[in-house]
C-alpha cells in the first residue's frame, strides 16, 4: 500500500518544520492529539499501540535529544462541536507545539459540522501550534465528514492526511479483509492503528526530509463559515451559577477527561428545574443518555419559547454504554443574553438513574 497517498494536502508546513528544528536542537516539545474514540485509543490492545502513541514515538525516535511530551485529549463518541468547547481545558492549557485533530468519523458531512470544525481549527491555530488534520473513515461504507473537513483544511492551507484515500480503497476492493484492520468497521485494531499512525508519519517524514526552501508562515484568513463556535464555553457547576430548584451539583472529582459525567447537576423528581442565563448565538446542552432504564425525561426551553421546547430523553436506545449526548437548542440566534430553562417532565418510581445534566455550551 502506498501510504504517500495518505497526504491529501501537504499544506503550509512552516510551523511543522519550525517545531522539528527546535526538536533537533534538543528542546522540549509537546505533541497533542484531539479527537474521538480512535484518538482515545479504542480497540488498541494497549495504550502504547494506539495511533497517537505511535506518532509520539516517531517524534521521540526522530529527535532523540529532545524531550517529547504527548497529551492525548481523545474522548470517544464526541464531535468537533464538543471538541472546540473543551479544547482549552483538555489540551491547549498544556501549550502543545503540534496538534493532530481527528473528528471525521464523529462529525457528519454537513455545513453545521464544517462550521464547528472550523471553530476548532481556528481556536487551535491561533495558539501558534502546528496543526495536522487527520481524516478517518468507516470501513463498511466509506462514510466520513472528510469532504467538509477538507474544505476547512484547504481554506487554512493545513497539512491533511486521509485513510479514505489509502486504506479504505484496499478494504473496499477486497485487497485487505476488513477484519484484518478493524473488528467493527470503525475502530482500528493494532494493525489498523499502526496504519493510521503511518498516514501521519509519512507526512512528518516528508517535512523532515524537505529541502531548506521552507514555506512562509501564512496569515490567518477570514472565516469560511459564520464561525459561531470558535468562542465556545462550557458552563458547569464549577464556573456557572444557575438558579436551582431540585437540581443538585455533582461534586465528584474528575481524575481524567474521559470521566465525562462530572461537574454537572442531577435531578430525579418531576418538576425539578434549573435556569441558566448565558450569552451567545448558539446554545447546546450535554446530558447523559443511559442504558440503565427507565430514566427521566426533561424539557429545555430557550427564552420562554415553549412552542419550540426541546425534549431531553435520558433513555438510550443503544447498548454499548451511557452516552454523553449533545443536543442543540439554538443555532445562529440573536447575540446577547439568553435564558435556558430545563425541567424534568417525566420521572418514574423505579428510575434506574437520575437525570444528569453535564453542561450547557454557549457559542458566539
Amino acid at each position: 500500500m502506498d501510504m504517500e497517498k495518505a497526504v491529501v494536502q501537504p499544506g503550509n508546513w512552516a510551523r511543522l518544520r519550525a517545531v522539528m528544528d527546535r526538536a533537533a536542537r534538543g528542546e522540549s516539545i509537546c505533541v497533542g492529539f484531539l479527537g474521538g474514540s480512535i484518538t482515545q485509543g479504542s480497540l488498541a490492545s494497549k495504550p502504547e499501540l494506539c495511533y497517537a502513541s505511535l506518532v509520539a514515538d516517531w517524534w521521540r525516535k526522530s529527535f532523540p535529544t529532545a524531550h517529547i511530551r504527548a497529551v492525548n485529549a481523545g474522548i470517544g463518541g464526541t464531535t468537533s462541536q464538543f471538541g472546540v468547547a473543551r479544547a482549552q481545558d483538555d489540551l491547549l492549557r498544556y501549550a502543545p507545539d503540534v496538534v493532530t485533530i481527528e473528528f471525521s468519523v464523529n462529525d457528519e458531512n454537513t455545513a453545521h459540522f464544517r462550521e464547528t470544525y472550523e471553530g476548532l481549527v481556528r481556536r487551535v491555530y491561533k495558539t501558534g501550534a502546528a496543526v495536522i488534520l487527520l481524516h478517518n473513515v468507516r470501513y463498511d461504507n466509506g462514510v466520513s465528514a472528510e469532504d467538509v473537513h477538507r474544505q476547512v483544511g484547504a481554506h487554512y492551507d493545513l497539512p491533511s492526511v486521509s485513510l479514505r484515500s489509502t486504506l479504505w480503497p484496499q478494504v473496499r476492493d477486497g485487497h485487505i479483509p476488513a477484519r484484518d484492520v478493524t473488528p467493527d468497521d470503525l475502530h482500528p485494531n493494532d494493525l489498523g492503528h499502526a496504519l493510521v499512525a503511518s498516514a501521519v508519519t509519512v507526512l512528518l517524514d516528508r517535512v523532515k526530509a524537505a529541502s531548506d526552501m521552507e514555506p512562509q508562515e501564512a496569515t490567518l484568513p477570514e472565516p469560511l463559515t459564520e464561525n459561531a463556535y470558535e468562542g465556545s464555553t462550557r458552563w458547569q457547576n464549577h464556573n456557572a451559577s444557575p438558579v436551582l430548584s431540585g437540581f443538585v451539583p455533582d461534586e465528584t472529582p474528575q481524575e481524567h477527561i474521559t470521566q465525562m459525567f462530572r461537574h454537572g447537576y442531577t435531578a430525579g423528581r418531576t418538576g425539578d428545574a434549573i435556569r441558566f442565563t448565558v450569552e451567545g448565538t448558539c446554545l447546546a446542552v450535554q446530558y447523559r443518555k443511559s442504558v440503565h432504564k427507565p430514566a427521566p425525561i426533561a424539557r429545555a426551553v430557550v427564552d420562554g419559547d415553549e412552542a419550540n421546547a426541546v425534549t431531553l430523553d435520558a433513555n438510550f436506545d443503544e447498548d454499548w454504554g451511557d452516552c454523553l449526548y449533545l443536543q442543540d437548542l439554538l443555532i445562529h440566534g440573536a447575540d446577547g443574553p439568553h435564558t435556558v430553562d430545563i425541567t424534568l417532565t417525566e420521572t418514574h418510581p423505579n428510575d434506574a438513574v437520575p437525570f444528569y445534566l453535564v453542561s450547557l455550551i454557549a457559542s458566539k
